[in-house]
């Protein structure tokens, strides 16, 4: 699709909200389609494509987690996570759920829309890399394919998950901080989202089968960041 005629899906149960963000999207030049709750956004979902989800957490008849976790199973569309919930633990939990990022409530439509386009452009964008496929023994990392496989077997990773792996494959042996990793792999700088950085580590680790007691590629630099190592993949 087209910047133009990118198709989002908008959930939230707020009427007065779902239209003002509605608008918004809009005049970016975003198609929309706004449902207000859990179940139609099953529904569309599998109806349709989306280039992104927003998704509230809160939501009559089927919660945005379960949401969250159908169409995870199905896609590794963008998502945003709208919430309530301002604790660090709850945000945390959206983004372990398999969300890309998230929003509390109140919040600007305008930083909204900068959330949106930020992940737009990286799901759209091909990282920067001097080489389109990268090989570190069992894991194989297909950058314009936008696949990860391990001994053989496609590993589905959020937008999010594939940046951050990606950012630390292409330059192996350097510790990355985790300021630097929200810069790179989420787009802007926001105080306090280094522990999101965090949460996608912990999924994507999950994901490719890398123990952090007994890394093969992904290291904790403690106090720092983290690091990929290619020498350990090999064997």
């Amino acid at each position: 699709m087209s910047e133009e005629t990118r198709r989002i899906l908008l959930v939230e149960d707020e009427k007065a909200i779902r239209d003002a963000v509605v608008a918004y999207l809009e005049r970016e030049r975003y198609s929309v389609v706004a449902v207000g709750d859990g179940q139609e956004a099953i529904d569309e979902f599998a109806r349709q494509e989306f280039s992104l989800v927003i998704l509230d957490l809160m939501l009559p008849k089927v919660q945005g987690d379960a949401v969250c976790r159908s169409i995870r199973e199905r896609s590794d569309v963008p998502l945003i996570m709208l919430t309530a919930k301002s604790e660090v633990e709850d945000r945390i939990i959206g983004l372990e759920m398999g969300a890309d990022d998230y929003l509390v409530k109140p919040f600007s439509p305008r930083e909204l829309m900068a959330r949106v386009r930020a992940l737009l452009r990286r799901s759209s964008i091909s990282t920067e890399t001097s080489g389109e496929q990268m090989e570190f023994g069992r894991l194989h990392i297909d950058i314009p394919g936008h696949k990860v496989s391990v001994s053989g077997t496609e590993v589905e990773l959020t937008t999010s998950e594939f940046k951050l792996l990606v950012t630390l494959a292409t330059s192996p042996g350097r510790v990355f901080s985790r300021m630097e990793l929200v810069e790179k792999v989420l787009g802007y700088d926001f105080e306090g989202y280094e522990r999101t950085i965090d949460s996608h580590m912990k999924n994507l680790r999950a994901k490719i089968g890398d123990d952090s007691r007994h890394p093969i590629w992904l290291y904790t630099v403690h106090g720092v960041g983290y690091r990929f190592e290619t020498s350990s993949g090999q064997r």
